[in-house]
C-alpha cells in the first residue's frame, strides 16, 4: 500500500469519525421531534452562515466548476456568479420564512404552505419538490465521490467502493443526529471546501510558472481559433475565440448541442436563466426548513453578503477562472503547452475529452512530492460533496415524515415515532439516491442539473406567502405542476423521451435557454393567470392576515420605504448587464479579446475584468438590500411564538 493511500484512509477516517461523533452527540440532545428536525430552533449564528454557505454551494464548486471553465472558458465563468444569486434568494424569502416559523410554529415549508393558502394540494407538491430535488442531487453527490476514491488510490478502490463508502458515513451522522448534526459536520466542511478550492488552485498556478504566464497564454489564445466551440463568427461584439467572448444574446437553435452553436451554448440568455435554475437553491424546501432552524434571522445578512458573496464569490471569480484556464498549459491543449512555459507536471490528454477529470489529475501531481497534501484535498473534496447532500437527506425525510405519515397516516403520531419514521425515510432516500449514482455517468450528470431548476419553481408559492397576496391556491398548484413539467421536457431526459416516441420538436435547452428558465417562465404564466381567475374573498381574507402580520414587523422607516423601486430598480440593471443579455458588452469594453495585454485596460482580458468588476457590484447590491433595506436584519418588533410545534404533542413523549 502506498504512502499517499495511507494518508488518504487516515484523513478520511478521521474525517468520518468525527462526523459520526456529531451524530451521537445530536441524537442525545434531540429530545424532541422538533429538537431532531429543526435542532430546537437554536443553531448558533457561526454554524448557520457556514453551513449554509456548505450547503448552497457543495462538492461542485470544488469539482465540476473549474473543469467547466477549462473547457468552455470565460463565457461559462459567468456561473460563478452564483455566489451572488444564491444568497439573492435567501435576502428575498428567508427573513420572512424565518418570522412565519417562529409565529406559528411550522416545522416543514408543507405545513406553512397549505396552512397559508388552505390546500393540501400545495403540501404535497412541496413535497415532490423536496424528494425531486434531493435524490438526484444526492445521487450525483455520491457518484462523483466514488470516482476521486478511485482515482486517489489508483484503482485499489472502485468508483462503486467509494460511493458506498461515503453513502455510509453520510447515512450514519444524518440519521442519528438530524439538523444539528448536520449543522455541525457541514460548518467545517465549509471551511475545508474554500481551503480546498483555494489550495488546487494555487497548484496549478504553480505548476504553470506563475500568473505571469497565464496571462501570456490567454494572450496567446486571443489570437488563436483553437477550441471545443471555435470562434463567435460575429455574434457578441466581432470574430473573437470563444474562451474570451460570449457568443451573442441568444442563438436561434432548437437545442444546445456540440454542432448548433456559434461560438458554445453560454449566450446572455443562457447564462442568465442557468443561474435563474441556481435561484432554486435557497428557494428549495431545504432551506426553508434551515431558516426555521435558527432563533434569530441574525446570522442570514452575514452567510449572504459577506461569506457567499465577498469570500466564497473572490475565489470562485478569482482562483478557480485561474485554475480552469490554467490547464491549457499543462498539456489539455497541445498548442499552448511547452511554448516557453516552465512546466513541471504535465496532464494526459484525455482531459480535453472528459473535463471532469481535471481536478483529480491536478490533486495526483504531487502526489509523489507531498501525499499528505493529495489525501486533505481528497477529504476536503469528499466534504464538499457531502454537505450539501446530508442537509437535503435530512430534511427530505423530515418532510416525508411530518408532510406524508404525520399528516395523512398517523396524526397522532408522538416524538419517538416521528424520529422513527425519519430515519427510515432518510434510508429509504438514501438508496434512491444510490440507484442514480450508480446509473451511467451521462444519466448522472443530467439528473442532476435538473435538481436545482425543480428547486426554482417554488419560487411563486414563496413569492405568495412573502410578497404577493392575490396569488391563488390554483394558481400555485397548477403553475408549480406545470413548471416542474417544462423543466422535465426541456432536459435531456425528457427530449428523449419525446424522441423515443417520434416527437422531435426541439433539442436539450431550445433557444439556448436553460430547462429552469423554461420551467419558471410556464410557472409564472399558468399561475399569474389562474390567480387572476380563481380569486376568493375568504381566501383572500385568510391570507391578509400573515401579511399583516408580515408588514407589522418588517415594515421600514418612510425615508427607506421611498428607496424601494430605486432597490430594484438596481437589481434589475445589475442583472441585466453582470448575468443577462448585457453580458455581451464585457466582451471587449475593457479591450477586444485579441488586442493582447498592452491593449486590455486592466492587463487581463476585458471579460474577466468585467466578471471581477459586476462580482463587487453584486457584493454592494447584496450589502444594500441585506442591511440597508433590512430584508436580512432581526425585526425591531419582538415576534411572540404562538407554538414552538404546530404538531407538537407533548414532551411527555420525547422518549
Amino acid at each position: 500500500m502506498n504512502e499517499k493511500l495511507l494518508w488518504l484512509l487516515a484523513f478520511v477516517a478521521l474525517y468520518w469519525a468525527y462526523c459520526v461523533y456529531l451524530g451521537i452527540r445530536g441524537a442525545r440532545m434531540a429530545r424532541t421531534a422538533s429538537d431532531y428536525f429543526l435542532a430546537g430552533r437554536s443553531l448558533p449564528v457561526w454554524v448557520f452562515v457556514l453551513a449554509a454557505t456548505a450547503i448552497s454551494f457543495s462538492g461542485w464548486t470544488f469539482l465540476g466548476h473549474p473543469a467547466m471553465i477549462y473547457r468552455d472558458g470565460f463565457p461559462y465563468a459567468y456561473i460563478s456568479f452564483f455566489t451572488i444569486v444564491i444568497p439573492l434568494t435567501g435576502i428575498v424569502f428567508l427573513k420572512r420564512q424565518w418570522m412565519l416559523g417562529k409565529r406559528f410554529g411550522y416545522v416543514t415549508p408543507g405545513e406553512m404552505l397549505s396552512d397559508y393558502y388552505q390546500c393540501d394540494r400545495i403540501r404535497f407538491l412541496t413535497v415532490v419538490v423536496a424528494v425531486l430535488f434531493t435524490v438526484p442531487f444526492m445521487g450525483v453527490q455520491l457518484g462523483a465521490a466514488g470516482y476521486l476514491f478511485n482515482v486517489l488510490s489508483d484503482g485499489l478502490i472502485s468508483t462503486t467502493a467509494g460511493t458506498l463508502l461515503l453513502a455510509v458515513a453520510v447515512f450514519l451522522y444524518v440519521v442519528y443526529g438530524g439538523m444539528r448534526a448536520v449543522a455541525y459536520a457541514d460548518s467545517i466542511q465549509c471551511i475545508l471546501l474554500a481551503v480546498g478550492v483555494i489550495l488546487t488552485g494555487a497548484i496549478a498556478i504553480y505548476a504553470i510558472g506563475g500568473v505571469d504566464n497565464l496571462l501570456t497564454s490567454l494572450e496567446r489564445m486571443g489570437n488563436s481559433e483553437f477550441g471545443l466551440w471555435g470562434t463567435t463568427k460575429g455574434a457578441g461584439g466581432g470574430d473573437y475565440n470563444s474562451y474570451l467572448a460570449v457568443p451573442g444574446m441568444m442563438q436561434p437553435v432548437s437545442g444546445v448541442s456540440e454542432t448548433a452553436d456559434t461560438g458554445g451554448p453560454w449566450t446572455g440568455m443562457m447564462i442568465l436563466t442557468f443561474l435563474m435554475a441556481m435561484l432554486g437553491v435557497q428557494a428549495s424546501p431545504a432551506f426553508s426548513m434551515w431558516s426555521f432552524g435558527n432563533n434569530t434571522p441574525k446570522p442570514f445578512a452575514p452567510q449572504q453578503v459577506w461569506v457567499s458573496g465577498l469570500i466564497l464569490g473572490g475565489i470562485l471569480f478569482i482562483v478557480s477562472t485561474a485554475q480552469g484556464m490554467s490547464t491549457h498549459l499543462l498539456g489539455a491543449t497541445p498548442s499552448l503547452a511547452g511554448s516557453g512555459v516552465p512546466i513541471d507536471w504535465i496532464l494526459t490528454p484525455e482531459i480535453s475529452d472528459i473535463p471532469d477529470t481535471l481536478v483529480p489529475y491536478l490533486l495526483t501531481m504531487v502526489q509523489d512530492q507531498m501525499p499528505w497534501l493529495v489525501a486533505f484535498l481528497g477529504v476536503c473534496a469528499l466534504a464538499g460533496m457531502q454537505s450539501a447532500g446530508a442537509a437535503y437527506m435530512s430534511t427530505a425525510g423530515a418532510m416525508l415524515t411530518r408532510d406524508v405519515y404525520k399528516h395523512r397516516l398517523q396524526p397522532q403520531a408522538g416524538h419517538s415515532i416521528q424520529k422513527f419514521v425519519a430515519r427510515v425515510c432518510v434510508l429509504l432516500i438514501l438508496l434512491a439516491a444510490l440507484v442514480v449514482a450508480l446509473m451511467n455517468k451521462d444519466t448522472l450528470v443530467l439528473l442532476g442539473g435538473m435538481a436545482v431548476a425543480f428547486g426554482l419553481q417554488m419560487w411563486p408559492a414563496l413569492l405568495g406567502i412573502c410578497w404577493f397576496k392575490w396569488f391563488s391556491a390554483r394558481g400555485i398548484s397548477a403553475g408549480l405542476i406545470a413548471g416542474l413539467l417544462g423543466v422535465f421536457f426541456t432536459d435531456n431526459l425528457g427530449v428523449s423521451l419525446l424522441h423515443a416516441i417520434g416527437l422531435d420538436f426541439w433539442g436539450r435547452w431550445p433557444l439556448t435557454i436553460h430547462s429552469g428558465g423554461w420551467g419558471i417562465a410556464l410557472n409564472l404564466i399558468v399561475c399569474v393567470t389562474l390567480s387572476l381567475r380563481s380569486q376568493d374573498e375568504a381566501e383572500d381574507s385568510h391570507k391578509a392576515s400573515y401579511h399583516r402580520f408580515l408588514k407589522e414587523h418588517a415594515t421600514l422607516t418612510p425615508n427607506k420605504r421611498r428607496l424601494i423601486p430605486l432597490a430594484w430598480g438596481l437589481t434589475l440593471i445589475w442583472v441585466f448587464f453582470a448575468i443577462g443579455p448585457g453580458v455581451v458588452v464585457g466582451n471587449d469594453i475593457f479591450g477586444a479579446p485579441n488586442a493582447g495585454r498592452d491593449g486590455w485596460a486592466f492587463g487581463i482580458p476585458s471579460i474577466w475584468a468585467w466578471q471581477i468588476l459586476f462580482w463587487l457590484l453584486g457584493v454592494a447590491l447584496l450589502w444594500f438590500l441585506a442591511y440597508f433595506m433590512e430584508m436580512s436584519t432581526v425585526p425591531e418588533q419582538d415576534i411572540e411564538a404562538l407554538s414552538d410545534d404546530i404538531g407538537d404533542p407533548g414532551l411527555d413523549e420525547a422518549n
